[in-house]
Parts: C-alpha cells; structure tokens; sequence
C-alpha cells in the first residue's frame, strides 16, 4: 500500500499526509500487528528475545504511525482531518486494549519473568515488570463479560475525550472582537495591534479585529486599559464550551464532562479501585491519596497566607475592590511600578532567534550536545522549523520547532513524541520531537519577539523534549519520556525553568532585535526580583486545580454526579483568595484533565515542582553549569526514562529524599506551621 502513514522514511512525510490516507492506513497496519501479536504470543518456549523484543518494534511501528495524525489534529485542524482521526479513535482504543488484554500474551511475560527474570539486567526486568502491570490495568484477569466491559468503557472515553477538545477548540475559534475606538486597544502592545488591523482590513471592515488565541487573551487582560475590553474577552476566555457567556450552550462541555467522569469511575470500579483516583496512583511516583492530599494541603497552608497578603495590597494599589478581569492588568501595574519591569516593554529583548541561541549553548554546556537547524526536512506548515542534536560525535535525536499562533491550532505548548529511541536487534531510531508553543508571530519588520513568560514556556518545553532526546533507553516503552510516572515527568522541564531566571543566562538569550545588546544588568536583575512577585497566588491557583481534579476523581460517586461546580465552589473557599463570577466555567475548558494526561494527576506540576526544586538546588551548591552536577543529573534522571523507580533516581542524584523547602524558598513562602 503506498501511503505515507506506512512510509518507512526517516521522518513522516508530512506535506503527502492527507485525511484520505489516516483511516486506511491505521487499519492496515493494526490488522498486520494483530497477526504479529498472535505469533509472538504461541513463541514456545517464550523469551526476552523471541516475546518482549518483537513486541518493543511492534509498539514503535504503531506509535510512530499513529503520531503524526494525532499531531496535525492537534496543529492544523480541519474537518476532514478531525472526521477521519475521530473514525480512526475506536480502531486504535480496542487494538490497545485487546493487546493489554491478551491472556497468551500475558502468560508468556509470566513465563519469562519466572525462568528469565533474575539473569536479566535491570532495565529488561523494568521492561517486562512495567508490561505486567499494564496488564493488570487493563483488566487481563477480569472475566469475560468484564472485559468487554472495560474495553467498550475505554473506547468511550477516548471519543469523549476527543470531543471535549474538539468543543473548546471550536468555542476558541468561533469567538472575535471588533472594534473601531483607538481607545480600546491602547495599551497593547503594535504587533497583536497590527495584526488586528490586517484581519479587520481582510474582511473589507473598519478598525480591529481581535481573536481568542491565547496570546491575544494574555495580551488583553495584562495589558488593555480598557476594562470593558479586559471584560469582554476574560467572559469569552472562561465561559468557553460552557453554557454561559457569548456562545452559551453551542458546544457546552458539561455534559461531556459528566460522561467522562462516570466511564473513568467506571473503568476503575471494574478493575477493582474504589475510584479513578485510586487507579491512576497505581502507576505514579505518590501511592495513595492521603499523601496526596497531605502534600497539596501542606502547600495551602503555606501559600495562603502569603497570598493573602498579596491580594489585599493589590486592591490597596488599584484603589477599589478588583475583578476577576481587573487582577492580571492591576498585577502587571504593581510589578511595573516596584520593580520597573512589563512583560510587554521586555519583547523587543527577546527575539526568538536570540532565545533559541541562548538555549541551545545552556543545554551544551550542561550535556555536552550541539544543536544545530538543518533544512529541508518534511513540515506541515511554513513556519515549523526543524534541528539536530549531536552528542559525542553521534547523531542522537531532532526536533520540529512550531512557535506562532494560528487558527485552527491549539492553544497552549506542549512536547510530543514524533519518534521513540529504539535500538532492537530489528533496528534502531534516533527519537524525534514536536516542540510547540502559541506565540505571537513576526511583525513586518521584526522577528517574533517574546515575553519572559514566553521564554519560561520554551524553556519548560525544551526540558521535556532533552527527556525524550537525551534517553539511553534502548526499549520503546521505557525511552524518554515513556514509562515515566506522571507526577516526575514535570521534572526536567521544570528544572530547565530555573536557567531562564539565571543571571548569565539571561544575558546570553536576550538582545534587542535592533541593536543586539543585551537586557541591561539593572533590568535583568528587576527582572529576576519578580520571580516571587505574588509566588503566593500563583501558587493558590494551582494548588486550586490541582485540589478539584483530585477531589473529582477520588470523590466521584454515580449517584450524585460529576458535581463539577460544588467540589469547584468547595476548593475555592479553601485555597483561593481572587474573587470569581459566578458564571465562570473554567473546568469546560480544562483539557489537562478533560482531554489530556493529567486527570487525577495535575497535582504532579507541584510534585514535579518540588523536585525540579530540590534538583537545582544541587547545582545552586556547585555551580549553575558544574559539569560533574550535570553530567550525574544527566546519567541518574535525563537519560533513564521509565527504566528507573523515579524516588530511587532522585536519592541516587541528590544523594537524600526531595524536600519542599527548596521550593518555598525559590519563591519566598514560609514553610508551613506543623498541623498539632
């Protein structure tokens, strides 16, 4: 079959993908992986070797088919290509099921940990420890009858997961503002403005149009001195896919979100938890709610009070009692005035090809690696642009790079694997990554330029793609960033956060797109001060998500319902000090835990936090670029991938347990009072 998805080149031939090729393709190649499986499951007698290995190739064919459909969906959105992804959805839920599910198989993995398992080095004893418990997730022990239970519950939420993107990215797109009154737009900054006049000018009209990408909506609510503006577009942000607000009930999410929650409670109920909480701990670094709750609950008690604090000086500065929509602009104006720095007035120091520079020769200082841009490669839009890491006289992984906002693409930044490492006696492959982020474009006569909160996102990106680059793991499921409990895989790229803040850093990433000088000293250092500017509510706010997602998940009980809004209103008055509207809808649009990863597991950015914490504070000791530091985190976290317990490879780098203190400390919290 000619069709690109099943291409055999060395990086997806993304400008031959089409809609047409996505269904066909997948179901060829899961019918021919079906076969495979059945074979490699009657192996007699089973190994490593004739078992474990085949399927490790098996499991990178499919991924790495399957990756770049998932990708375009997620960054050049059409109808077409959602019908034929969301067609593909169900092939690919009960192929991954039927393969967990798959009693010879299981057996065989049985078979070859009894006979085989202490004569093997430790990562193929992790390899085949990590599929037995994927086994016993999926249900492989459970009766018939529960089995296609779990299977038809797994393939229900997938689709549902789907779809609640599918409704946020519609709501986000579906939304703009016009306007004619120069007024309104004062204070944002000439490119987003530009940028306005150009798509009003397009569509034959007078003055601005504004869209809802998330650039835009950061832009308006930090800097727009219009309230009505900030207003506007803060009730459009948080009522998105809800049933309030400008596009209330077109693609509310509520009822997708109680459907979510009752087939996760469901799934987890069937393979015998008490809740999807409980399920999703069985493969996480935190083993039982109660340290969860302890951990997050000890956060609150810190952060509160100093959030407090910051909220009620805030409204002292703005001279009234604040809106939802008035505390970023009023937050960026306090800053502004103790610490003379704007987000806005520091683009013109950021261009991204001077950020990428500066980038880059952090992570060859610290690994020794040289990245270096290479042309040509296969790309899905104009703007992507593509690299090469070489380590060690070797070629050891690339990257594609798709910095702007656009339409049709989702907001936020995230790293993805394109290509796993492999190195299997049927081949080898050197990893690959997507990079994204949702920055503003270039101007028309300058190169994108960001905020330092842009930097921060590039910078916690890129940790995430050194994990899936820098592994040294030969197997599949255990290489970079596969395998990895969630709530440590925040670790390295919140580690990499660190460097953005760094004196000798900041002086290497910034230049002014004019002139080229650097961000001067007596700026960088304001600039460094505002680290723990409002540490507390920012800190509130995310203990705030992390607690409802915990709650929803742990709590759930089908006879009530979802609650969403209750258990929202209930955290809220724990942890949160910022007043909200009643008619915020935030959780319709929280796709970490609707569509993502992070569902009953978006408490790991903290967790992760307080490691990443914890890790720099090694190097704070030795040396921010200390190479024996770098080299040791390097061999015991960056290169392990999932083929070490991530408690053991912490204490084997900083030689102790994490500790919290680290973290208070890197934003200026107390420590909490012991609870008597």
């Amino acid at each position: 079959m000619d069709n690109p998805l099943l291409a055999r080149d060395p990086l997806p031939p993304f400008p031959r993908i089409t809609a047409a090729d996505v269904e066909p393709g997948l179901t060829a190649l899961l019918a021919e992986a079906r076969t495979e499986i059945d074979a490699i499951a009657a192996r007699e007698p089973p190994s490593f070797a004739t078992v474990v290995e085949p399927l490790e190739e098996l499991h990178h064919r499919v991924a790495r088919a399957w990756s770049p459909v998932s990708h375009l969906n997620a960054v050049l959105n059409s109808e077409a290509l959602r019908a034929a992804y969301n067609a593909c959805l169900p092939l690919l839920s009960t192929y991954q099921t039927d393969l967990a599910q798959n009693e010879p198989l299981y057996r065989a993995y049985q078979r070859i940990e009894a006979r085989a398992g202490a004569t093997l080095d430790a990562v193929r004893r992790r390899v085949i420890e990590h599929a037995l418990q994927d086994f016993t997730l999926a249900g492989v022990g459970l009766p018939r009858a529960a089995k296609e239970h779990f299977k038809k519950v797994m393939l229900e939420l997938t689709q549902l997961q789907a779809k609640f993107e599918e409704n946020v990215l519609d709501a986000t797109n579906a939304w703009s503002h016009h306007l004619t009154d120069p007024a309104q737009v004062r204070g944002l900054n000439e490119v987003l403005v530009d940028q306005a006049r150009r798509r009003a000018h397009a569509k034959r009209m007078e003055g601005w149009i504004l869209t809802l990408d998330q650039p835009t909506y950061v832009a308006v609510v930090t800097d727009a001195q219009s309230a009505e503006l900030r207003e506007a577009f803060y009730t459009a942000w948080a009522t998105r896919a809800s049933d309030q607000g400008p596009q209330a009930g077109r693609w509310d999410n509520a009822p997708v979100i109680e459907q979510i929650l009752s087939r996760r409670h469901a799934a987890a109920r069937t393979l015998g938890f008490e809740n999807f909480a409980d399920y999703a701990l069985a493969k996480r670094m935190a083993r039982t709610r109660g340290e969860v709750m302890s951990f997050l609950e000890e956060l609150a008690r810190a952060a509160r009070p100093t959030a407090e604090r910051e909220f009620t000086e805030l409204e002292a500065f703005a001279g009234h009692q604040l809106e939802a929509w008035d505390v970023a602009f009023y937050a960026e104006q306090l800053q502004k005035q103790r610490h003379a720095v704007s987000q806005e007035e520091l683009r013109p120091y950021f261009p991204l090809p001077r950020v990428l520079s500066g980038l880059f020769e952090v992570a060859e200082r610290l690994f020794g690696v040289h990245i270096r841009e290479r042309s040509g490669a296969p790309v899905w839009h104009p703007d992507v642009r593509f690299f090469e890491i070489h380590g060690d006289g070797r070629h050891v992984g690339s990257f594609y790079l798709d910095a702007y906002a656009r339409p049709h693409k989702r907001s936020g930044a995230w790293m993805d694997e394109c290509i796993g490492r492999k190195h299997l006696a049927s081949g080898e492959a050197t990893p690959v990554a997507y990079l994204v982020l949702n920055v503003l474009p270039p101007g028309q006569h300058h190169p994108a330029l960001l905020t330092h909160d842009d930097v921060l996102t590039l910078f916690h990106e890129f940790g995430h793609g050194l994990h899936h680059l820098l592994t040294r793991v030969d197997f599949p499921s255990l290489a970079g960033i596969n395998g990895v409990a969630w709530d440590a895989v925040e670790l390295p790229s919140q580690f990499m956060e660190n460097y953005a803040w760094h004196p000798e850093v900041l002086g290497r990433i910034s230049g002014h797109y004019l002139s080229g000088a650097p961000l001067p000293a007596e700026v960088q250092q304001r600039l460094r001060a505002t680290r723990s500017f409002h540490a507390g509510l920012q800190m509130v706010r995310q203990l705030e998500l992390a607690l409802f997602d915990f709650r929803l998940h742990a709590e759930y009980d089908p006879a009530r319902g979802a609650r969403v809004l209750d258990v929202l209103g209930e955290v809220r008055r724990q942890v949160s000090v910022v007043p909200v509207p009643a008619w915020n809808r935030f959780p319709m649009s929280f796709g970490h835990i609707f569509a993502g990863g992070y569902a009953a597991g978006y408490y790991s950015y903290k967790w992760a936090e307080v490691l990443a914490a914890d890790a720099f504070s090694a190097f704070e000791e030795r040396g921010a670029f200390d190479r024996d530091t770098a080299r040791r985190y390097l061999d015991t976290i960056l290169s392990q991938g999932g083929s070490r317990d991530p408690l053991a490879a912490f204490i084997a780098f900083r030689g102790r347990p994490p500790e919290v203190h680290a973290l208070l400390k890197q934003h200026g919290i107390a420590s909490p009072e012991p609870v008597t």
